[in-house]
């Protein structure tokens, strides 16, 4: 079954606004999470990359939903939902990078005791 236009189900234009300046805001913090992590003055090594690759995925994933939450497509409600669990996803996936990080920064720091 088929919607047409006139019965597709649309969201309101300030609720999107709203949830853009979260995505934009969380995205911030991921970025600098990012920057914060890499200037991190314990020197890098193998065991980095999964941290370094949850992160960065976790932020594609949150900027590819703010891409799909600027098109005026993303008023329609499937749209909207898609942009919104990519978001999800990709904070999700991000937390997770920063929670490795921190656990394998903190075995570092009880390593060199």
């Amino acid at each position: 079954m088929t919607l047409k236009d006139d019965d597709e189900h649309l969201i309101e234009t300030l609720f999107r606004n709203g949830t853009i300046t979260v995505v934009g805001v969380v995205l911030s913090f991921s970025l600098g999470f990012l920057t914060q992590w890499a200037s991190n003055p314990i020197p890098w090594k193998l065991a980095d990359l999964p941290t370094l690759l949850l992160i960065s995925i976790g932020i594609v994933l949150q900027l590819r939903s703010l891409a799909f939450l600027l098109k005026t497509d993303s008023l329609r409600k499937v749209v909207y939902d898609r942009a919104s669990r990519l978001f999800l996803d990709g904070v999700i996936t991000t937390g997770s990078g920063v929670f490795l990080a921190i656990v394998i920064d903190t075995f570092r720091l009880l390593a060199e005791r």
